[in-house]
């Protein structure tokens, strides 16, 4: 089934000058990008992405990471998508991830950990509404996209 996620390239991502390679390692998959910015998120679009983790004792660390510094936002689509995207970046924090994964290939961090990914269509679906208005996405098919995913396969 096609399905579409939400990746952000979190701060430390940017800082650290990773963006192409941990972007070619969704498309190396085969997942097609459907839209991207840079930018840097407000204090307010942070609280409202994160808003399921409000009281949690992370929250305010987490807000205060997300808003450090520009991130890269974007929306990948294919078969799968949220579940490849979820494997390739692996656990949470890097010291826990595989190697392979990019969590376990770049991050060592218990803190910063690169990306983020929605973790189900409904979450994708909320989340991606806070970054991408109406016509800021492209729904196309890669001429490689025969080739990576056989018709009819979910």
């Amino acid at each position: 089934m096609t399905e579409s996620t939400l990746i952000i390239l979190k701060p430390d991502c940017v800082q650290r000058r990773l963006l192409g390679r941990i972007i070619q390692r969704f498309e190396d998959k085969g997942l097609t990008l459907a839209g991207m910015k840079l930018m840097q998120i407000s204090t307010e679009l942070a609280e409202r992405h994160y808003a399921p983790h409000k009281g949690k004792p992370f929250y305010p660390g987490l807000i205060e990471y997300i808003t450090s510094g520009p991130v890269v936002v974007m929306v990948l689509s294919g078969t799968g998508a949220i579940d490849i995207c979820r494997k390739l970046m692996g656990k949470t924090f890097g010291y826990e991830a595989e190697p392979g994964t990019i969590r376990g290939d770049f991050g060592a961090s218990k803190t910063y950990n690169l990306v983020h990914g929605s973790d189900a269509p409904e979450t994708a679906e909320t989340e991606i509404a806070l970054y991408f208005g109406p016509g800021e996405l492209l729904d196309y098919e890669t001429a490689a996209h025969c080739w990576t995913f056989k018709p009819g396969e979910s």
